[in-house]
């Protein structure tokens, strides 16, 4: 994914799950999308479909967290990345309970996706302990 990457990073079982739910989210939204993309029968959107880009563009930012907590000297500037890290898994929660109520076959995958945060959150809490 990133070319920069030192090679210690990508042996972290946190960096390897954030992949792992990015490519989760990226499929989860491509299958929504389908559902999601027709217009409603009075010209409208569904606005479900925003929150299915939600969860791709969350889950995008967690390796470049991951990365600058990672990398980063100081102390103070590497907790402003787990606290954005935090912050993203957060959203990324919230964004699948909304989709959840989306009128869409797609839902069904989306425990899949909380069960697999719920697995990051822990690599994450160890992690942090690391740093």
């Amino acid at each position: 994914m990133l070319h920069n990457t030192p090679p210690n990073l990508s042996d972290l079982p946190v960096y390897q799950k954030a992949l792992e739910i990015f490519a989760l989210s990226q499929n989860i939204s491509n299958y929504l999308n389908h559902d999601l993309s027709n217009l409603k029968p009075d010209g409208s959107e569904d606005n479900d479909i925003y929150f299915s880009g939600d969860i791709v563009q969350q889950s995008v930012s967690l390796v470049p967290e991951i990365m600058n907590a990672e990398l980063e000297r100081y102390s103070d500037r590497k907790h402003k990345h787990l606290d954005s890290l935090k912050r993203l898994t957060n959203k990324l929660y919230k964004s699948s309970y909304r989709l959840e109520r989306s009128n869409s076959n797609g839902k069904d995958f989306l425990p899949i996706l909380r069960s697999e945060l719920k697995k990051f959150r822990k690599l994450q809490s160890s992690w942090m302990l690391t740093l």
